[in-house]
């Protein structure tokens, strides 16, 4: 008995292949998707159109969740704080890019499982593998998904993301003065600010409750040409007098060629009128969560100027390209759990991944401590839970059933 062809129904893209295989039959009669370029392209579409309708609505749902979640637990402080009600929303629309960016892993770890398990449950998986596509055929359209995904979450945190969370932290220093989540430090470290472009200051700590500051550089430029330098041990703002003091400064004048012009030092206490207050200090003091991959750099590269350690802000900086690879190590470990375990497959491989990608962020939580503490380089804090991973991901796909 020869077993009916597998037939394409072009009108009707939801089944791709309707198959009747029966006992017995010669596999070896069954068309080859793999020799239709046809075929496979129409596969692949397939595939991405599924997988692009299941991550657009799992991403509107975290967005949504994240969005109602976020506003019951900060509503007291809007109350508290009496802020106008376009302030709020102000507030969330700035807010959009960063909950996006942070659904975007867990959305890609879904649509993965749900798209694989969806074509495991109505065996189109396995009509696909009677064909001689193979596991790896079919992870190459999701995984390129994933690829692109990863540009664009790098992308909108740089270029929204940043300027999002700059937005909604200056809300909150400014309207929540009680029980602000971005609060003025007690304790502010490795501080560098300008001002009007003449005026480079640089202060290894500075105590916000008491006005002090320790490891401090200020470099005067006129034209872009360095005039003036002052190092000192420690200042203190005395605000009766609206004037710094400078304990234990040196203070160096230099001709335009470079060259030294006049040093003055002092071992004690000596009231300086600087170019700049304690208001400066803690409005200009950016988080890395407020600033891109460009201007992380630049910060970097000026902090090395003034000779300020400048760890944490690398590993800030490389954490903002290893975080936007999360959405394509997901899909890694994604593909391979749906289709290691034949019956269940759909409900083991969601809680699998949700498992999976909870450790993943533990990881890099533990990773970005190292760093800070410079136990570990920032090149490998930054990315050793997405090489950990991406190394398992590929062990899985090897493994599974192809």
């Amino acid at each position: 008995m020869k077993p009916a062809k597998a037939e394409m129904d072009d009108s009707n893209n939801s089944n791709i292949f309707i198959s009747i295989i029966k006992k017995d039959a010669d596999y070896t009669e069954i068309p080859c998707l793999i020799t239709n370029p046809n075929s496979m392209k129409k596969l692949d579409l397939y595939l991405i159109r599924q997988f692009l309708t299941t991550l657009s609505m799992t991403l509107l749902g975290f967005l949504c969740v994240i969005l109602i979640v976020d506003l019951i637990e900060n509503l007291d402080r809007f109350i508290d704080n009496s802020i106008p009600a376009n302030i709020t929303i102000k507030y969330y629309v700035y807010a959009i890019p960063w909950f996006l960016n942070i659904s975007l892993p867990m959305s890609m770890l879904i649509s993965t499982v749900f798209s694989i398990g969806l074509l495991a449950k109505r065996n189109e998986l396995t009509a696909m593998k009677a064909t001689g596509i193979s596991l790896y055929r079919i992870a190459i359209p999701i995984t390129t998904i994933g690829l692109i995904v990863s540009f664009i979450s790098f992308e909108l945190d740089n270029k929204w993301v940043s300027k999002g969370n700059e937005v909604r932290y200056n809300i909150e220093r400014e309207y929540m003065k009680r029980r602000s989540r971005v609060k003025h430090h007690t304790d502010l470290r490795n501080v560098f600010l300008q001002k009007e472009e003449k005026t480079h200051i640089s202060i290894g700590r500075y105590k916000v409750e008491t006005t002090v500051g320790r490891s401090i550089t200020a470099i005067a430029l006129k034209e872009g040409i360095v005039t003036q330098r002052m190092d000192a041990r420690g200042i203190e703002w005395l605000d009766s007098l609206k004037v710094w003091n400078v304990t234990d400064y040196s203070i160096r004048e230099f001709e335009p060629t470079g060259e030294v012009k006049n040093i003055t030092m002092s071992r004690g206490d000596t009231l300086l009128g600087l170019n700049f207050t304690p208001q400066d200090i803690t409005q200009q003091s950016k988080t890395p969560d407020e600033m891109s991959f460009a201007d992380l750099t630049v910060r970097i590269d000026q902090l090395k100027e003034n000779g300020v350690d400048t760890t944490k802000w690398e590993v800030d900086r490389l954490f903002k390209i290893s975080f936007a690879f999360t959405n394509l190590i997901v899909v890694l470990f994604g593909l391979p759990l749906v289709v290691m375990k034949s019956k269940g497959g759909l409900s083991f491989g969601a809680g699998m991944g949700i498992f999976v990608i909870f450790i993943y962020y533990a990881f890099i939580k533990f990773g970005m401590s190292m760093g800070y503490k410079g136990i570990m380089s920032p090149l490998t804090a930054a990315w050793m839970g997405n090489v950990l991973f991406s190394i398992g991901g590929g062990l899985l796909l090897i493994f599974a059933r192809k």
